[in-house]
C-alpha cells in the first residue's frame, strides 16, 4: 500500500511539474515573444504619413545599434520652423510608431520636431523578445543621445510614453540622463512587469500570480535577459527628479488606476496628476481630444517657454 501511495505521489508531483512547465512556457510565448497577440485591443491610431498634414520631406527614418547589436528604428518629423525642441514618443505593447501620429502631433502643434520609435521586437526594430520597458530603457538612453549628437548640447527634450511607452520613459528616468533632458510625460503606464502581468493572469484566466509569475519571471531571465521583478517603473522613479506628468484614465481595465498612485508618489522631482473620468486604457486623447490637449500644452509651457 505504501508502494502504490508513494509511486502516485511521485506521478502527481510529475504531472505537476509538466503542467507548470507547459504553463510557463504558454506564458512566456504568450506575453514575452513578439508577434501578433489576440487579446490586445488597443488605441490604434492612424499612420503618422496619412495622419500629419504636412509635406513629405519633413518626414524621415532613422535607426541606431542597440547595446545587444539590434538594429532599431524611428521615425521623425521635422518641423517647418527650424525647432530645438524635440519630443521622444513612445508607443504601446504590440504597437508601433505607425500607430501614435495624434500623440506626435500633439508635440508638432507646439513647435517640437518629433522622433517616434519602434520598440525592439515591434514595427520595424531588430528584436525577438518584448521588452516591456526594461530591456528598452537603454534603448531610449541612446536615442536621446542621438537627438543630442544630431541637435547639439543646446536641444531640449521631453519623453513621451503611452501604456508600455509609458512604462519605458518611467523607467528610463531612473538611469543617469543628459541635462538636455527637461520633462517625462506618461499616460497609463504600469509600476512594475510584475504587478501588470499578474494582474492580466488572473483578470484572462482567473489564476493567481504564484506560482506561475514567478516561475515564468525566471525563464524569461533566462531566455530574454530580464525578469519581472527588477522590471519596476516605481523604483526607477524613486531616482528621478524631472519634472512629470501622470495620466490615467479611472475606467482602465487593462492597467488599473491605482497603478498611477505607486508611480505618482514614487517620484522625487516636481509632479502632476490627471485622471480623465471614464476613460479606458490608452482613451483619454480620443475621448477628451481637447481638455487632453490643453493639459499637455499646459504642461509643456512651464518647462518650454515659447
Amino acid at each position: 500500500m505504501k508502494k502504490v501511495l508513494t509511486y502516485g505521489l511521485v506521478i502527481l508531483v510529475i504531472f505537476i511539474i509538466i503542467g507548470l512547465g507547459a504553463g510557463v512556457n504558454y506564458l512566456f510565448n504568450y506575453a514575452i515573444v513578439a508577434g501578433k497577440k489576440d487579446f490586445i485591443n488597443d488605441v490604434k491610431q492612424e499612420k503618422i504619413d496619412k495622419d500629419w498634414q504636412f509635406s513629405a520631406n519633413r518626414l524621415s527614418e532613422l535607426s541606431i545599434k542597440s547595446d545587444d547589436g539590434l538594429k532599431l528604428v524611428a521615425k521623425k518629423v521635422t518641423h517647418d520652423t527650424p525647432s530645438k525642441k524635440v519630443a521622444i514618443v513612445a508607443h504601446g505593447y504590440m504597437g508601433k510608431s505607425d500607430f501614435m501620429g495624434q500623440y506626435a502631433q500633439l508635440f508638432y502643434d507646439e513647435g517640437f520636431d518629433v522622433l517616434v520609435p519602434d520598440n525592439r521586437a515591434h514595427g520595424k526594430s531588430e528584436g525577438k523578445y518584448v521588452g516591456f520597458g526594461w530591456l528598452d530603457r537603454n534603448d531610449y538612453v541612446k536615442w536621446i543621445n542621438t537627438v543630442i549628437k544630431e541637435y547639439g548640447e543646446k536641444v531640449d527634450i521631453v519623453l513621451y510614453g503611452l501604456s508600455m511607452g509609458a512604462a519605458t520613459v518611467m523607467m528610463t528616468s531612473g538611469e543617469e540622463l543628459p541635462n538636455q533632458v527637461k520633462v517625462i510625460i506618461e499616460d497609463c503606464g504600469y509600476d512594475s512587469v510584475d504587478n501588470e502581468l499578474a494582474f492580466q493572469l488572473n483578470d484572462m484566466f482567473h489564476l493567481p500570480a504564484f506560482p506561475m509569475i514567478p516561475l515564468a519571471s525566471g525563464y524569461t531571465k533566462l531566455l530574454a535577459g530580464y525578469s519581472f521583478s527588477e522590471a519596476s517603473a516605481v523604483k526607477q522613479l524613486e531616482k528621478n527628479t524631472l519634472p512629470m506628468l501622470f495620466i490615467h484614465g479611472d475606467k482602465d481595465d487593462f492597467v488599473p488606476e491605482k497603478m498611477v498612485y505607486e508611480v505618482y508618489n514614487a517620484t522625487k522631482g516636481p509632479k502632476e496628476l490627471v485622471i480623465f473620468e471614464g476613460a479606458k486604457h490608452a482613451d483619454s486623447l480620443k475621448k477628451y481630444p481637447e481638455e487632453y490637449k490643453k493639459t499637455i500644452e499646459t504642461f509643456l509651457a512651464k518647462y518650454f517657454p515659447k
